[in-house]
């Protein structure tokens, strides 16, 4: 291994580090991270981390885009053998609950409330679709085949004109209804799974809360015509 390849893996398991210990402070300090505190953490002069990130904004970019990549990736993973339209779509939820369960402070960081004073770059944007996305994408083909069994109403007024200007950027022929369906669908999971997570089930549904998130999962796909 020559010298700059040497450089650069020291750097990206450096770069690894930082975020791991800064995913720990998610924990106990929420996204109100602080690059001294991780610094002292590790052992290291402030002026340190400042050389992999220039800023706190700049390292809560980077396990932003990490995070909507895990639970990406986790959705795709579930996906990838399951053919049944509604199946795929009730397996995207259950992959991206399990990892909201197993991941609860990242998932905070983005799908709670927004950081103070911080604007998400445009890095964050593709990762953040990465879900919704694989949503579309059984809404498409469910489309494209047939099996769509129902479909709820066109929408109407002006969130109705911006459904079709964005349904144009999926293809000719895709309908407005089905965007407005897919958008349904993933604020119906985030809803759901941040319900859960951050305490509104309690004291009502304790004993079987897959079996009703599965529930909501069915319904939601029923209402964008997926039997």
């Amino acid at each position: 291994m020559n010298a700059a390849n040497l450089r650069a893996r020291v750097r990206a398991e450096m770069t690894e580090e930082i975020k791991q210990v800064a995913r720990r402070h998610l924990a106990t300090d929420g996204a109100n991270l602080s690059l001294r505190a991780v610094a002292r953490e590790l052992g290291m002069a402030s002026s340190a981390v400042y050389r992999y990130f220039a800023s706190r904004d700049d390292l809560l970019t980077a396990m932003i885009i990490d995070a909507y990549d895990a639970v990406g990736e986790a959705a795709e993973r579930a996906v990838g053998t399951v053919a049944d339209p509604a199946a795929r779509w009730v397996a995207i939820g259950h992959a991206v609950r399990e990892w909201a369960l197993a991941n609860p402070h990242e998932w905070a960081l983005i799908y709670g409330s927004p950081v103070p004073g911080y604007q998400a770059p445009k890095d964050t944007v593709m990762p953040a679709t990465r879900v919704i996305m694989l949503l579309a994408g059984v809404m498409r083909d469910a489309l494209a085949t047939g099996r769509l069994t129902g479909v709820p109403e066109q929408p109407a007024g002006r969130f109705g004109e911006e459904m079709a200007a964005v349904a144009e950027q999926f293809g000719p022929g895709v309908p407005a209804h089905l965007v407005g369906a897919t958008m349904y669908g993933f604020v119906h999971l985030c809803g759901a799974v941040s319900a859960e997570l951050f305490g509104q089930l309690n004291n009502s549904i304790d004993e079987d809360r897959r079996g009703f998130f599965e529930w909501q999962m069915r319904a939601a796909a029923a209402f964008a015509g997926l039997a």
